[in-house]
């Protein structure tokens, strides 16, 4: 869904664009629409290494191995990114297998619970947040070339490392779909009239947990160590809220934090970040600092 999305928003833009699925269905659906995707990999790749072009890895991580390997031997010069959840699996494997010169990591904010061709929107990246990596090694070339195909699809861009990156999925991403995950099932367990009576809060709630089971532990997996964490402290958050509930029948101080978090999400606003021209002297930890502190780029100056 994801890979088909950038596939139609990249055209959109006026890109030159193609794309690879393993699944002919998946390949026909898209060809019958007018867009130029094989089930052939190998051709793909060496198209793009005619080409020079940038090519997006969008596949789980379990599939990253296989798409690197290829890449290396067809088109080991391209530039190289990726749409995959976590980044520091991500990095390392492109470490292995010598593409780390090229690659730059990306992580569009965005998705539905739903896959395949049928699902894939040109608009789905509008006003999207796109985590775009400045790890130390990244050049500018393809930074650059990133940055801006981010851009002309309608995101804003957010400089983070791997790493700080994948704790803070952690707990924007990842826990919410343990979390939904769980609500289902403790609302199923009420049987059909807990069902019946299930409204806006529950399905919102629940909305995750209608992706494909293997796809989310594609998604959370790889990201075990950080999403433990996140998990312990939620765990720790519903304790406390269990014991106010046991010693005082109330929820105590759980409903205010919630609001008080709540609002700040919704007035949090990124500050355009000004100034820094990829390739000069710093540039990365400038980046890297100030996308940690809320900076975006909604276009290269």
């Amino acid at each position: 869904m994801i890979g088909g999305s950038l596939l139609r928003a990249t055209v959109a833009a006026g890109y030159t664009a193609w794309g690879y699925n393993r699944s002919s269905t998946g390949a026909q659906a898209a060809r019958a629409d007018g867009f130029d995707v094989t089930e052939e990999l190998p051709t793909a790749l060496q198209r793009a290494a005619n080409t020079d072009a940038l090519i997006v890895i969008a596949v789980p991580m379990p599939a990253v191995d296989s798409m690197l390997s290829a890449i290396a031997t067809f088109a080991p010069h391209c530039a190289l990114t990726d749409v995959v959840s976590v980044k520091a699996p991500v990095m390392a494997a492109v470490q292995r297998y010598g593409l780390a010169g090229r690659y730059v990591g990306g992580h569009p904010m965005t998705g539905t619970s739903a896959s395949g061709w049928s699902a894939t929107d040109a608009d789905l990246f509008r006003g999207a947040v796109w985590a775009v990596g400045v790890d130390e090694g990244t050049h500018a070339d393809p930074w650059t070339q990133l940055v801006r195909l981010a851009v002309d699809c309608g995101s804003v861009v957010v400089p983070v490392v791997a790493a700080e990156h994948d704790r803070a999925v952690a707990r924007v991403s990842h826990l919410p779909h343990v979390l939904a995950e769980t609500l289902a099932v403790v609302g199923a367990a009420g049987g059909d009239l807990a069902l019946g009576l299930a409204a806006g809060s529950f399905r919102d709630g629940t909305r995750v947990a209608g992706t494909a089971p293997e796809l989310v532990r594609a998604i959370c997996d790889p990201n075990s160590g950080a999403l433990l964490e996140v998990l312990d402290e939620a765990l720790h958050v519903l304790g406390a809220a269990r014991d106010s509930l046991a010693t005082d029948t109330s929820l105590g101080e759980l409903t205010d934090t919630g609001h008080e978090a709540r609002q700040r999400y919704e007035s949090a606003h990124g500050w355009e970040i000004t100034g820094v021209r990829p390739g000069d002297h710093g540039w990365l930890e400038t980046l890297r600092a100030a996308g940690a502190r809320g900076g975006i780029l909604s276009r290269l100056s």
